[in-house]
């Protein structure tokens, strides 16, 4: 699933006709090298363009609707190269309903002081121009990124290139479905939600389907697809010649390619890129999909378990803005602990982690399934890859929503697991278990998390912006007492905003 081809980020510069055609010449010029520049050594995941040079309040104007109406923009990144009075940015800014990057920098780094005069002051005003931007943008209460510094420095190009990726998560989560096959886990209450309110605000659609609908389209799968469907899974995994030759264990892994191919074409089929089950509700399929949940989840579709839409759309969005890094994005679950030196939180589910994650080629196993469902599945088994991480877990606090962000590092288990045939991964949270625990608690983090080793806090913040909804932080810099402050604080302030 590639969601991010031919995605577009805008590159505009505001400036007026104040300095004459020469100096706009020059800004033109010096607008085109800057976008040509980064586009070559800052990795963005989207192409930037370069937009002719905005120099009236009709121009901006005409502009926003242009990227509003565009299926390929997923943002702005808006510069003023000169001073650009900020009035003239009023109505445009105002009918602007995509994501915009604030840039505060200027085309050369070094001050020519032998020979720098009133021509070049004019031409090179970032500094004055871009201030008067930044207050109609206050004024008006924009949500926005703001970005320092030359625009050839490493650091500045990774925080646009982190905005850019939070910027096709905003996109993927305007225009996702998720698919709910069968209901939420009985009695379970933070996998609940209210599906208007999360389409209000964060644009997904949430639809249910009876067992049977799925059922109809898994029984359609033949033979033969089943069959390369076995060698595809042959040559990705490690499959012992045992469970092949095996006659019942084989047939487990034929039910889990049967599973996955049927699942996969009512997907594609209804253009969903996320889904959810629960084991409570299976009627009509041979168990719960373990294997077939897995693969799906590494081909870029989002997954929460018992019915857990809010995650599996969390998990569709970080495997977006993740997407051409190093480091996967997985539906994980809290399980268990490792009290010791350092306290240690054993992270897996029943069956659904992403390979995306894994350490090592993961192994094909057949075992048996004990929650909900009794019976014998086929699951890819390995250890998640150490090294630092994300854990997401947006929820819904009845008025609204909030995403909660711990910040973890992934560890080397220090002894294996031979008598837990599942997935898994194991994290030291930050700043340790004891607090990091307590301030998820109270902010009413889920059981369930989005977990990514490809995408950072900063972009998570930066969608939740995007999305208006509060962004809570746990790093290695938390507190509980200042924590609960922040909680307290971010309540008021959200109940505020919309009576406003």
């Amino acid at each position: 699933m590639n969601s991010i081809a031919n995605k577009e980020v805008w590159f505009v510069t505001g400036s007026q006709t104040l300095y004459g055609p020469k100096v706009l010449e020059t800004v033109a010029d010096d607008s085109a090298t800057v976008v040509a520049g980064l586009n070559s050594t800052a990795n963005l995941p989207v192409k930037l363009v370069c937009k002719p040079t905005v120099k009236s309040p009709e121009e901006i104007f005409n502009l926003c609707q242009e990227a509003n109406a565009s299926k390929e923009c997923v943002g702005l990144v808006l510069w003023m190269h000169t001073f650009s009075p900020a009035k003239m940015w009023i109505a445009g800014l105002s009918v602007l309903n995509k994501p915009w990057l604030h840039l505060h920098t200027q085309f050369r780094a070094e001050l020519p002081w032998a020979d720098i005069d009133m021509n070049y002051m004019n031409t090179h005003q970032s500094a004055h121009g871009d201030r008067e931007f930044g207050f109609i943008g206050t004024r008006m209460r924009k949500e926005r990124k703001v970005v320092v510094g030359h625009w050839q420095n490493p650091s500045v190009q990774t925080q646009i290139d982190d905005w850019c990726r939070a910027a096709l998560g905003w996109n993927e989560s305007r225009n996702l479905k998720v698919a709910r096959f069968g209901d939420n886990m009985r009695q379970v209450a933070v996998t609940e939600g209210n599906k208007v309110s999360a389409q209000i605000t964060f644009g997904y659609e949430v639809h249910g389907y009876g067992i049977n609908d799925l059922v109809s389209v898994i029984n359609d799968v033949t033979d033969a697809d089943v069959k390369n469907q076995i060698e595809i899974y042959r040559n990705d995994y490690e499959v012992a010649a045992a469970l092949l030759e095996d006659e019942y264990q084989f047939k487990m892994l034929q039910q889990e390619a049967r599973l996955e191919l049927g699942m996969a074409r009512f997907l594609e089929a209804g253009n969903f890129g996320a889904f959810t089950n629960t084991f409570e509700n299976l009627t009509g399929m041979t168990g719960l999909p373990g294997l077939a949940t897995q693969r799906l989840m590494s081909q870029g579709y989002g997954y929460g378990g018992e019915g857990d839409w809010k995650t599996a759309a969390m998990v569709r969005i970080l495997k977006v803005m993740g997407e051409g890094r190093d480091g996967g994005a997985s539906f994980m679950e809290d399980y268990t602990y490792n009290f010791g030196a350092v306290d240690q939180a054993l992270q897996a589910h029943m069956l659904e982690v992403c390979p995306s994650i894994a350490a090592a080629k993961p192994k094909v196993e057949v075992h048996r399934h004990t929650i909900g469902v009794k019976c014998d599945t086929a699951r890819l088994l390995f250890k998640g890859k150490a090294g630092a991480g994300v854990a997401v877990s947006p929820v819904d606090l009845g008025d609204r929503f909030r995403i909660i962000v711990n910040e973890v590092d992934a560890v080397n288990p220090p002894a294996d697991t031979p008598k837990l045939p599942v997935a898994s991964a194991l994290w030291e949270p930050r700043p340790n278990l004891a607090t990091a625990a307590a301030a998820w608690i109270y902010a009413g983090g889920a059981h369930h998390t989005a977990y990514s080793q490809a995408v950072n806090t900063d972009m998570i913040i930066d969608y939740a912006e995007m999305a208006g909804v509060e962004c809570a932080v746990i790093d290695g810099d938390t507190t509980v007492r200042s924590f609960k402050n922040e909680l307290r604080q971010s309540a008021a302030y959200y109940h505020l905003s919309k009576g406003l």
